[in-house]
């Protein structure tokens, strides 16, 4: 059975014959990642002197900062300062099929393996960055009319992306938006329903047309739109943090109808360095979320400064789910 072969039984619950992994060497990795290639015709409009510390405008005209060496910063200044610039606004040219043409290339060397094409952002986070964080969060609750108009404007050019990504030979997409604090969504479940899930609907309905699977990361804790993504059609939900929900708990509600990719938790587990316990918990994890015929897909956190983990309790964790989920010739024992 390939990699490919081990995600696709892996979400479609159709039992795999081992757990499917995205390791580094030496453990499985079942996975081929495609990303958008620059513009070659792009140019910031503006750069930025080194005394002002790292500081970059992105393709959008957002101006990101940071004060670290690790991080990926936070947009400081967003493009769009008032809603009397959006009509005139450059959006990025993420659309263009030339700019897949690199991915296509990189997916069509592993055949083999599940290819997963990357979506920069989805709706949320591009407009959160264009107008800024804190101003948007302001915005869905005093220019709802407004924030709807920038949506149907970011909506078909993601919906384009998506399109690009099936043409390129992707199985699925993945994008990146964290929903969550560590207690609750960072707006009220009946917003989200209103504003955000409707647009949700729609791009996973273009990438069901286009015979990809959607996947998801999100922080924090979204446990209030969990069911929403499920009917949404998210496909596989990236979770850093599956001990802020719970195992159990994420299982008995959720098992057999959406697959959870999951690291040991990166928060109340890895840190600790108690090999016994996250040996524990990459166990619970293999068992319970992988126990309807697929469901689970073991993770591992890349970022280990910034959560002050050690490379040989990373090691712990890889060399369980290796263990329980499943033993592949390649593996480490």
């Amino acid at each position: 059975m390939t990699s490919r072969e081990i995600v696709l039984r892996t979400i479609r619950f159709e039992g795999p014959e081992r757990i499917a992994m995205s390791l580094p060497e030496p453990y499985p990795h079942d996975f081929v990642w495609g990303s958008l290639s620059p513009d070659p015709h792009w140019k910031p409009a503006r750069t930025f002197a080194p005394e002002k510390g790292a500081m970059w405008e992105d393709e959008w005209g957002n101006v990101w900062a940071r004060l670290d060496d690790f991080s990926k910063g936070l947009v400081v200044e967003g493009a769009i300062k008032d809603w009397s610039e959006l009509d005139t606004h450059r959006f990025p040219t993420w659309d263009d099929p030339a700019r897949y043409e690199a991915a296509r290339e990189t997916f069509e060397k592993e055949p083999g393996k599940y290819r997963i094409g990357s979506l920069e952002h989805f709706p949320f986070d591009v407009m959160r960055y264009l107008r800024r964080m804190d101003v948007f969060l302001e915005d869905l609750a005093a220019h709802p009319a407004e924030v709807r108009r920038l949506a149907d404007m970011v909506v078909p050019l993601l919906a384009r992306c998506i399109e690009n990504w099936a043409a390129a030979g992707a199985d699925g997409v993945m994008f990146g938006e964290d929903w969550g604090t560590q207690e609750r969504l960072l707006v009220s479940p009946a917003m989200w329903r209103e504003v955000f899930k409707p647009d949700y609907m729609r791009l996973c309905e273009v990438a069901r047309r286009n015979g990809l699977s959607v996947w998801m990361h999100s922080c924090g804790y979204i446990w209030d739109i969990i069911e929403d993504l499920i009917e949404c059609g998210i496909a596989v939900l990236q979770l850093d943090q599956p001990g802020l929900f719970g195992v159990d708990r994420l299982a008995q509600a959720f098992g057999g109808r959406v697959t959870f990719w999951c690291p040991v938790d990166i928060q109340q587990v890895l840190p600790t360095g108690d090999e016994e316990k996250i040996e524990a918990f990459a166990r619970d994890m293999v068992e319970k979320l992988g126990a309807s015929g697929g469901g689970f897909i073991a993770g591992y956190y890349g970022d280990m400064k910034s959560i002050g983990v050690r490379p040989e309790w990373q090691d712990a964790a890889c060399r369980a789910f290796v263990r329980y989920g499943g033993e592949v010739e390649s593996a480490v024992s």
